[in-house]
């Protein structure tokens, strides 16, 4: 974030210098001269040498204020381009001039430290060198511009990482909360941006919480300022990460969401794309997700979706995305018509990011509703679908899958599925790296096994492409992870109890099929739960489902005999 500086002036020659001349001694004197000459023939490289500084210490040392704020102004001119590291010694004497009494010193040093906190390497110097007590000291001084300095300089500091937890337990937060109110804008930006820059971790966003930050940047998103709304709904972001921070601001501020609803029908876009992402780590929890809903939030999420910003189709579908987990949330969302925009999106943009995010949304949205099942397969969300898994990574081929397992649970679209050719799109999915994908493409082909009247597409794919539907079912039961081998034991029954001949024949001819069968039915005790569909995993009953198909299997082989 961009830091503002209070204007600290310049150091000129003057012409009133014989008047003065008997006020200093003849160091004095010669340190002044010395130090005019430096800033008339400096190397912008090479600022901080032992001329520089030896002229610098001499006057910082000095008793007469002037020569300290010579020193001052100095320091804050040199350090204006500046943005190497520099030594201990230069840092000593901006600190000591951090801590005059004088008013001008103070602003001309604050100035000149936060100027040289852009470099990594003086963050923790100054830090390590005690400089938080005097900044913080100085960010209470009844001027103005000596505050904005310190807040700034403050607010560079924070955004080291090493610094982030010292900043915390030196008490720095307080002031920082209380600046965050002044009526001066450039403190205001400083102390906010500070704050912003402190929520990268759990321990301090606690330590903010504790300061009594949370109200602060409520109330700031009503700021006039562009870059003020910005700092608090970012801070607010990164905060609304943790459940107990989320659950304290559901408490304390109930006006949070209608604060960042209106944040979206601003105009800009980076204002509104942070209001998108506070609201979506905060739809992690169903209060939320009602109360964005309640709010009248999906319009400006709808629009803010259909953006040319990528930036703005980022945040707002990964906050739909968070919504539609609520199953409450299915009606609105789906009248508030998002689904024809989130299928759009499917082939209107190559980022995975969007592309996760919409697919996610689509299958909370899906599993809700039969309605909404045949909803998006009507609008050619299915065939989209197998345009991307020939080229998507795998984050977004593990959410295809997942949504196509959603949507084969449903009883009305499993013929259109079928009819799609989807069966030889998945069998190489059940063979991929990735797990998910694996159990996502198989429970998916267990799920379009039950209660469809015609098996055809399953005997087509049979034994191809790659030993088909036959090696999958090998390959699930012999995979020693229980997820996988109940698929492939709930499979086998749902085909043996498809009264279709031709499938049934198959697996009765299949010694592996049955023998890996059997296999599980002898591996343990029974269990609790059999399993109605795929939906659910890991927790399940192999062998209660190995004994039910060896059951079927050896009734078929006695009728068979008979």
């Amino acid at each position: 974030m961009g830091v503002c500086w209070s204007c600290c002036g310049r150091l000129h020659d003057n012409d009133d210098s014989e008047s003065q001349a008997p006020l200093l001694s003849d160091d004095e004197r010669q340190a002044v001269d010395n130090l005019l000459r430096f800033l008339d023939t400096r190397d912008e490289s090479d600022v901080f040498n032992d001329v520089s500084l030896d002229a610098l210490d001499t006057l910082v040392h000095s008793d007469l204020i002037d020569l300290q704020r010579s020193a001052a102004l100095a320091f804050a001119e040199m350090t204006e381009k500046f943005i190497s590291k520099v030594d201990r010694r230069a840092l000593e004497l901006i600190l000591m001039l951090l801590q005059s009494p004088d008013s001008e010193v103070q602003r001309a040093a604050g100035a000149a430290l936060g100027n040289l906190a852009v470099n990594n390497d003086n963050k923790r110097l100054i830090v390590e060198m005690g400089g938080l007590g005097p900044l913080m000291k100085q960010m209470m001084s009844p001027n103005v511009e000596v505050q904005c300095n310190a807040v700034g300089c403050m607010t560079n500091l924070a955004s080291f990482e090493e610094n982030k937890a010292k900043i915390a337990r030196s008490g720095a937060l307080i002031p920082l909360v209380k600046l965050a109110n002044s009526k001066d804008l450039r403190v205001q930006r400083n102390a906010t941006g500070a704050l912003l820059n402190m929520t990268h971790s759990d321990e301090n966003r606690q330590e903010l919480v504790n300061a009594d930050a949370l109200p602060v940047l409520v109330s700031l998103l009503s700021s006039s300022d562009p870059d003020v709304q910005y700092y608090c709904a970012t801070a607010l972001s990164n905060i609304a990460v943790d459940p107990a921070n989320r659950a304290q601001l559901a408490q304390t501020e109930p006006q949070l969401v209608q604060h960042l609803v209106h944040l979206m029908s601003l105009s800009s876009p980076r204002i509104q794309s942070q209001a998108a992402l506070v609201l979506r780590n905060l739809a992690s929890d169903s209060y939320y997700q009602l109360e964005t809903v309640r709010c009248n939030g999906l319009p400006f999420l709808l629009k803010l979706m259909q953006s040319s910003h990528t930036a703005l189709v980022v945040a707002s579908v990964a906050c739909v995305r968070n919504l539609s987990i609520l199953p409450e949330n299915e009606g609105p969302i789906v009248d508030a018509k998002f689904l024809p925009v989130l299928v759009n999106l499917l082939d209107k943009t190559n980022n995975e990011e969007i592309l996760c995010h919409a697919v996610s949304s689509l299958r909370n949205l899906c599993a809700s509703s039969e309605r909404t099942k045949l909803t998006v397969v009507d609008m050619g969300a299915v065939q989209k679908f197998f345009e991307l898994l020939k080229r998507v990574p795998a984050s977004v081929e593990s959410e295809i899958s997942a949504c196509i397992a959603v949507l084969a649970l449903g009883d009305e679209v499993k013929s259109s599925l079928l009819e799609m050719g989807i069966v030889p799109v998945l069998l190489p999915l059940t063979r991929v790296l990735n797990a998910g994908v694996q159990g996502s493409c198989a429970a998916a082909l267990g799920n379009l096994c039950s209660k469809v009247t015609d098996y055809t597409p399953f005997l087509e794919a049979w034994d191809e492409p790659d030993g088909g539907f036959h090696a999958f079912l090998v390959q699930f039961l012999d995979s020693e992870v229980p997820t996988f081998e109940h698929i492939a034991a709930w499979t086998v029954i749902q085909l043996l109890e498809s009264e279709d001949s031709r499938v049934v024949k198959n697996i009765m001819n299949s010694r592996d099929i049955i023998e890996s069968i059997r296999r599980l039915a002898e591996s343990g005790d029974l269990g609790a739960d059999e399993g109605n569909d795929l939906s659910s995993s890991s927790d399940v009953a192999v062998p209660a489902l190995s004994k039910r198909a060896l059951a079927l299997i050896d009734n078929m082989e006695s009728k068979m005999l008979a």
